[in-house]
């Protein structure tokens, strides 16, 4: 979902005001995460084979290295004892040794890639869902408060995925290493195993105190970059307006502006990148020679051989890097914890709006009618009343004809009866959006196959696999709607129903909602409601089209301006709305209003 880049900035600015980045809320969204894949029907398995495998593979690898480094040790003893054949069987035992670990290695390596695509999938999966259920998606937008959740959808949960698998293996790995190592660090030298676990305590602390800006500034820098590109999307979805109205301007100003601001915050990465590798590299340089320092006396000494140096140099390398995970990966924990803290913001603010859309006290779901009990629905800027106390009852079977000459009214009628426009008093009593479906004045067709187009409705809660697999149409339903609608010769003009087309740039207005009309026909709703048809349909078209709706029992509610000529023949009732929320109700006998039902006047 590309936002419009105007307020790229303002989003921008108002991420910053969080107070924390990681909380307790984010590491619960984490292993709330990790529980759900673990225990879903479709991955749930897989995943805890996988997994299982890994930790074999990790036990393994890790055995692997503590045959390595005793292999070492007696490998470099031949040398300095002149024993050829103990140092021919050795560089075999040696090369025996190698080959394993690359086996392993290699299918560990295989392994967790294919874990971590698993999980993408399936998280990319659940957010989607998510992210369309209840119409999430727009109440996020209105609101504001997640800047780029289609950057976070597509990039930062293959982030999340594949680097939480990497840190919980890195993790288990540098525990296993511990246990496995210590004792040999310890046999060599207590004094040595000491040092190693001083020396990575002190590195730890140091490099949380120059890296911990980078945990903000890199979360900064993913909203940055989403904004320079959402800005560039923008231009190319807008091409033609832009084109025509020479606004380019205005555009290329923001989107340099958006660039500067990307390029400053990197700036400020680099620098603190710097300052932490001054410290890190001079960190693992030392861990090279400190073995040396401490084992050679005793070398030199005659106290252990010249093989003993080499493998406390290994096992010195491998308990020192299992304890010194966040000094050799803080750059990587930064960038990783900014994820983090997008994704469970996202999930977090789904599920905020999910729960409100439950709790909404405003919307109540009748099948059989639509019914508007003290409604009062205001203009969200100037706060005016637009409709004002409507009591209106619409039964099953009813067509009905809304009037008004104020486009805002008719506006907050259409979108506060779909539940997109927040009334200030009363409640609506309407179907399920699965059997209430709205009709735009302008249609929208997005790009597809015809096939594509004729999908159901999507749920009106979250669905699962079954409802999903069910919204399909049979291909039979889709021609007879098709022809009946006498648009059939569409599927010859473009290649039958499964050709990809952009509809909107292939098709006449009225061929366009004629198609609209046609999927909901085949979606074959209780009710529908149509703003201003008549903008897109001929007067006998549109009779036509009404005739239709009638025959397939949906019962529908017409739009219209207060100047529009409308065949009242059509309609049971006449609503018109007045201004300063005043409303009229009349019904409608042989084509003419013959009386009031309800009058509020101002």
């Amino acid at each position: 979902m590309a936002l419009f880049p105007g307020n790229l900035g303002q989003t921008a600015k108002a991420m910053k005001v969080q107070s924390a980045l990681i909380n307790r809320g984010t590491w619960k969204s984490l292993l709330s995460s990790v529980r759900q894949l673990t225990s879903s029907k479709e991955v749930g398995r897989k995943a805890k084979v996988l997994f299982l495998l890994l930790i074999v593979f990790l036990l393994l690898i890790n055995a692997l290295n503590v045959l390595n480094s005793y292999v070492g040790r007696d490998f470099m003893t031949a040398i300095e004892n002149r024993n050829s054949f103990e140092f021919l069987r050795m560089a075999l035992v040696y090369l025996c040794v190698f080959g394993a670990s690359t086996v392993v290695s290699v299918i560990h390596r295989y392994a967790e890639e294919y874990l971590g695509l698993v999980w993408r999938q399936w998280a990319s999966r659940q957010c989607i869902l998510n992210y369309a259920s209840h119409r999430v998606y727009y109440r996020l937008k209105i609101k504001g408060d997640i800047a780029n959740p289609d950057q976070r959808i597509a990039d930062d949960i293959r982030t999340f995925s594949t680097t939480t698998l990497s840190f919980i293996l890195m993790s288990l790995n540098g525990l296993i290493t511990v246990l496995a190592f210590s004792g040999v660090l310890w046999s060599i030298s207590p004094q040595l195993f000491v040092v190693s676990v001083l020396y990575a305590v002190a590195g730890t602390f140091f490099t949380f105190l120059l890296g911990r800006p980078l945990v903000r500034l890199n979360y900064d820098q993913l909203d940055k970059e989403a904004n320079f590109r959402s800005s560039l999307i923008y231009l190319r979805g807008n091409a033609e307006s832009l084109a025509v109205s020479r606004r380019e301007g205005h555009l290329v100003n923001l989107t340099l502006e958006n660039l500067g601001k990307l390029v400053a915050n990197f700036r400020r990465i680099i620098k603190v990148n710097r300052n932490l590798n001054f410290f890190t590299t001079g960190y693992n340089w030392l861990i090279q020679i400190i073995p040396a320092l401490i084992i050679a006396p005793f070398f030199i000494r005659g106290e252990v051989q010249f093989g003993v140096i080499t493998q406390s140099a290994i096992a010195f390398t491998h308990l020192l890097g299992a304890f010194s995970i966040i000094v050799t990966q803080f750059q990587s924990i930064s960038s990783y914890t900014a994820v983090l803290s997008r994704v469970a913001s996202l999930m977090g603010a789904g599920d905020r709006e999910t729960l409100k859309a439950l709790s909404d006290k405003t919307i109540y779901i009748e099948e059989d009618r639509i019914s508007y009990k003290g409604v009062t629905l205001h203009s969200p800027r100037s706060g005016i009343d637009l409709i004002r106390d409507l009591d209106f009852d619409i039964p099953h079977g009813t067509y009905v004809l809304v009037r008004s000459g104020d486009e805002r009214t008719r506006t907050a009628f259409f979108y506060g009866t779909a539940g997109l426009w927040e009334a200030s008093e009363g409640t609506i009593c309407r179907p399920s959006l699965q059997r209430f479906l709205f009709m735009s004045e302008l249609p929208y067709l997005p790009p597809g196959t015809l096939r594509e187009l004729f999908l159901k409705p999507w749920p009106e809660g979250t669905p699962d696999d079954g409802t999903l697999n069910e919204l399909s149409v049979s291909e039979e339903r889709i021609l007879d709607l098709l022809r009946r609608l006498e648009i059939e010769s569409l599927t010859a003009r473009f290649g039958g129903l499964d050709t990809r087309q952009h509809w909107e740039n292939s098709l006449v207005l009225e061929d366009q909602q004629l198609l609209v009309l046609a999927r909901i026909l085949a979606a074959e709703p209780r009710f529908l409601m149509m703003d201003k048809p008549s903008t897109t349909f001929g007067r006998s078209r549109l009779d036509r089209a009404l005739a239709l709706l009638r025959e397939h029992s949906i019962s529908y509610v017409t739009l219209e301006d207060q100047a529009e000529e409308v065949d009242l023949e059509n309609y049971h009732l006449l609503l018109e709305l007045k201004e300063g929320g005043r409303w009229i109700s009349r019904r409608i006998r042989d084509g003419r209003a013959v009386a009031d039902v309800r009058l509020v006047s101002g």
